[in-house]
């Protein structure tokens, strides 16, 4: 094979893996933005739990559905709150462990596009010698 296939073999190749490396950023940064609505979430339903712990027992409680308010048992509302609040947090440690996979495909995308870029640069300078 010649350098010059060598080379553009190297170059195309390097393309692709900066290519997939830019959709796992992507990927990345959407994960992120998913993770900071769920955190928000999360406080949010936190919030309302602390509220509802002050109220007494025989306390109205109304929950909004839609444009009307609807009264709620204390009991029912806390419930509702509290698996709330357990399917958030187990979305956030689903999103961590996401993240965590596709940011170790990231840098070894980054270390693979690195060692390309070594090759090719050994090549062009070989080539530059000859």
């Amino acid at each position: 094979m010649s350098s010059s296939a060598a080379l553009r073999d190297l170059q195309r190749d390097l393309e692709n893996k900066a290519n997939d490396l830019g959709k796992i950023q992507k990927d990345i940064a959407k994960n992120h933005q998913l993770r900071k609505k769920y955190t928000i979430q999360l406080g949010e339903n936190e919030l309302v739990l602390k509220e509802l712990d002050l109220l007494e027992e025989g306390a109205n409680v109304y929950k909004l559905i839609g444009p009307v308010l609807v009264k709620q048992d204390l009991a029912e509302a806390n419930a509702n709150v509290r698996k709330r609040i357990e399917y958030i947090s187990a979305e956030l440690k689903r999103l961590d462990a996401i993240l965590q996979d596709m940011e170790e495909k990231q840098n070894s995308k980054r270390d693979s596009i690195l060692k390309l870029q070594q090759r090719l640069q050994s090549l062009q300078a070989g080539k530059a010698k000859a």
